[in-house]
This record gives structure tokens, sequence and C-alpha cells, in this order.
């Protein structure tokens, strides 16, 4: 189990745009229900943006045979020109 906090106000949860304030709280729990999937349940608790709590599952399946490719959050990325690859 994964909880984050301290995010700063107007933060997004998601590229849709969802909004996350100051106030939020997000768990993740991570099950590997079998050799070929991973399940994440994320659950956000943010009283200052919503009226209850809520929740999403994802789902994720294992491709054989395929690379790995690594994902960089570049939010506030000072140094863009330095990242290889980018």
């Amino acid at each position: 189990m994964v909880q984050t906090v301290g995010l700063r106000d107007g933060s997004w949860a998601d590229e849709g745009g969802t909004p996350l304030t100051e106030a939020a709280k997000i768990t993740e729990r991570f099950r590997r229900r079998n050799f070929g999937s991973l399940e994440i349940e994320l659950a956000v608790d943010d009283p200052q943006a919503y009226t209850a709590p809520w929740t999403v599952l994802l789902r994720h399946h294992i491709k054989l045979d395929t690379d790995l490719l690594e994902y960089v959050c570049l939010e506030n990325e000072k140094s863009t020109q330095h990242i290889v690859g980018h």
C-alpha cells in the first residue's frame, strides 16, 4: 500500500484534468492476481474537491516478448534538454 499526501492545490489526478487539492490523500493498493496481471486500486479522498471518497480499479496485463518502456513525469521539470532520449 502506498499513501500520498501533501499535493499542491490545482494538481490533477489524471490526463483528463480530474482536480485535486492540498487536502487530497491518495491510497494505492497493488495486487498481483496471477502471473500475467496486476491490479491497482486507487482511492482518492479529497474533501475540498469531492463530497465523498472515490475509487478506481486499474487492470494491467503482461505483454510477452515486448520491451518495458519507462514513463518519466516531467511536471515542473526545469532541464528537459538534459534528459536522455527526450
